[in-house]
């Protein structure tokens, strides 16, 4: 992926750095950085004004990738920025960048699938869901 900024993202939020949070070097345990990116995945995937997956199913993660660039270390903040990258027939996928003082610290590839809570399998995105997530492009 192209090197963005914060601003490049079509969705944006933040997460408090805890004092538990640290591990035994003294910097947040990378275990931590996939809860700073759910929060940003959280942000876009349920909204409760504007709920994007079919009544009766739910979104779940196939894959997930997490490149750590930096240590992030309290106190302070972590900065998310959330945008999709590929839209498919029952899936998508979205690219997230944490932040810390203006800095990437690590970049995530997340795919994930809009599944049937009867049968298991995947369902297909709605017209309304495509469009949503074609507003939130990333551009590169």
């Amino acid at each position: 992926m192209a090197a963005f900024t914060l601003e490049d993202f079509p969705i944006s939020t933040y997460d408090k750095v805890r004092y538990g949070d640290t591990d035994r070097q003294g910097h947040v345990n990378n275990s931590v950085f996939n809860s700073f990116l759910e929060t940003g995945r959280v942000e876009l995937l349920y909204n409760n004004l504007n709920p994007l997956h079919l009544e009766g199913s739910t979104f779940v993660i196939a894959s997930l990738q997490i490149n750590f660039l930096k240590e992030i270390h309290w106190p302070g903040k972590v900065e998310i920025g959330t945008g999709v990258t590929r839209i498919g027939n029952s899936s998508f996928t979205l690219f997230q960048m944490l932040f810390q003082h203006g800095k990437c610290v690590a970049d995530a590839t997340t795919v994930i699938v809009q599944v049937d809570g009867e049968t298991g399998k995947g369902a297909p995105l709605s017209d309304e869901t495509r469009a949503a997530f074609e507003k939130l492009l990333l551009k590169e």
